[in-house]
């Protein structure tokens, strides 16, 4: 029998109770023990196990879809092309684990003429893991940034052991899935006890709080992740907590760029604030474009006729409630809304204000509402688009659609660069694209860790801290810190990067 046949024929569900505190207790103890077995497994045999964990995923995708659609209400073809995305994600870090350059290693050899005044003692420096990791699941992408998503990836890969607290929105698909990581790690040859799930609020909390535990990661709203910050921080032994929390990602459109192509900018941004439903984090909630602009003229005549299921009733909740208060706000109007923008799948709705509207209170109205809405702000003059630009919090995306000869484009680039994770030129932040060189953070309440990044091979540094051998005998280092030949070449000695 492969994998998880067993299970899988029967649908996993998940369970009806909450996770105890016992069990919490257990597992947590469990994962610290296999964490220590799996920071001492040969990278090659942990981008193995990686390896093993994408194909049994890809394997399960008949099974796994199905169930997926019955729970978060997303199309066949959204689930499939996100499957495909956390597979990739996983094979891409195990290449990265392989390929060692994470590590960071470095090489000082002893040097009695060191010009700082005193001998330089032998150093060699490199990334460790940090533990047990406990990972929030989110609501919104239930293969990405869910069970086996980005941050399991990434921790798995540093070295790290993870306890995935469950998505209530999604609940037998999380089960499904943790059977299949469970027993492709443990049919790869990992630890038992790499990898498990808890449920429930208190169960996530309480792990969290556990003294076996080194980090936490998570997904999801500011309020949610401020208080699992807060948990974090709180402890008698604190840790790291990298949580992605909310972003309006607003868009700055200049007038030489409507003049040139008004009506293609309206047609664009209507398909990114509207793409899965407006339920993605990098949704472009915030359009500003000049007073009289084609953009507005475009978007007032549009058809918004894209209703969409969201995912779940206590999102459906949240997105009416912000968008009746955005709504009945002084200076706020509907620009353009469609035919049912009530239910559970509502159609998109545009509401419009001024900049000095904005500008004299921008908490009331820079404010993410996760479903299919996004507020229109108009400007007179372009130096207000750097007045925007200083008024708003941290982002994870801002945008400039602009010509090359625009003079604000600068202005709002050196202003920008400390409020977003990554910087747009004349394209849509929907759609994260799982790289090198991708940055998915940005300055709070964007994330907690604005450092890092919870996309792209970066993600792995989140989860390992550094260890500086200082005279130590050759066998009782890392593999990467000798002088054996067989050691990565990725690393600086005596200053120097080899390749």
């Amino acid at each position: 029998m492969t994998t998880t046949d067993k299970d899988l024929a029967r649908e996993l569900t998940a369970p009806a109770e909450p996770t105890t505190a016992e069990e919490v207790d257990r597992i947590a103890a469990a994962s610290a023990e296999a964490g220590r077995l799996w920071a001492r497994t040969d990278r090659a045999e942990r981008s193995r196990a990686l390896e093993a964990v994408a194909d049994a995923l890809d394997d399960a995708a008949p099974v796994l879809i199905p169930i997926a659609g019955r729970e978060t209400h997303l199309t066949e073809g959204r689930l499939a092309g996100e499957l495909a995305r956390t597979t990739f994600q996983l094979r891409l870090f195990a290449e990265t684990v392989r390929e060692g350059s994470y590590l960071d290693a470095r090489i000082d050899h002893a040097d009695p003429d060191w010009p700082m005044g005193a001998p330089r003692p032998e150093l060699r420096r490199s990334q460790v893991p940090l533990g047990p990791v406990v990972v929030f699941a989110a609501s919104n992408f239930p293969f990405a940034f869910s069970v086996a998503g980005g941050d399991t990836a990434s921790a798995l890969a540093a070295g790290c052991p993870v306890i995935l607290k469950a998505h209530p929105g999604h609940p037998d698909l999380s089960a499904t899935t943790g059977a299949v990581v469970r027993a492709a790690l443990e049919n790869a040859g990992a630890p038992v006890g790499l990898f498990d799930l808890v449920w429930g609020a208190e169960a996530g909390r309480a792990a969290l709080s556990h003294p076996q535990v080194k980090a936490g990661a998570f997904t999801g709203s500011i309020e949610g992740g401020r208080a699992l910050f807060d948990i974090a921080c709180s402890r008698p032994e604190p840790i790291p907590f990298f949580g992605e929390l909310g972003s309006v990602n607003p868009v700055f459109v200049t007038r030489a760029a409507d003049a040139a192509r008004g009506a293609e900018i309206a047609a664009e941004f209507t398909g990114s604030f509207t793409l899965g439903a407006g339920q993605f984090c990098t949704k472009p909630g915030l359009l500003l474009v000049p007073s009289g602009a084609t953009v507005t003229e475009v978007l007032r005549d549009t058809e918004l006729s894209q209703a969409a299921p969201l995912l779940g009733d206590r999102i459906v909740a949240g997105y009416h409630d912000t968008l009746r208060r955005l709504s009945s706000e002084s200076g706020v109007e509907v620009l353009r809304r469609g035919s049912k923008p009530e239910g559970e799948a509502p159609t998109p709705t545009l509401l419009a204000t001024h900049v000095t509207t904005l500008l004299a209170d921008p908490d009331r109205l820079v404010t993410e509402c996760f479903g299919p809405t996004a507020l229109v702000v108009t400007y007179d003059d372009e130096t207000e688009l750097v007045d925007v630009a200083r008024a708003i919090d941290g982002q994870l995306t801002a945008t400039l659609i602009a010509e090359e000869t625009d003079d604000v484009a600068a202005d709002l680039t050196r202003v920008l660069v400390d409020k977003a994770g990554r910087l747009l030129w004349n394209q849509w932040p929907t759609g994260v694209s799982v790289t090198y060189a991708q940055q998915h953070g940005g300055p709070y309440p964007a994330t907690t860790a604005p450092a890092t990044t919870s996309v792209g091979t970066a993600a792995i540094d989140r989860f390992v801290r550094a260890v500086a051998f200082q005279n130590y005998p050759q066998h009782l280092l890392p593999d990467e810190l000798t002088d054996s030949p067989a050691a990565p070449a990725l690393r600086r000695v005596d200053g120097v990067a080899q390749n």
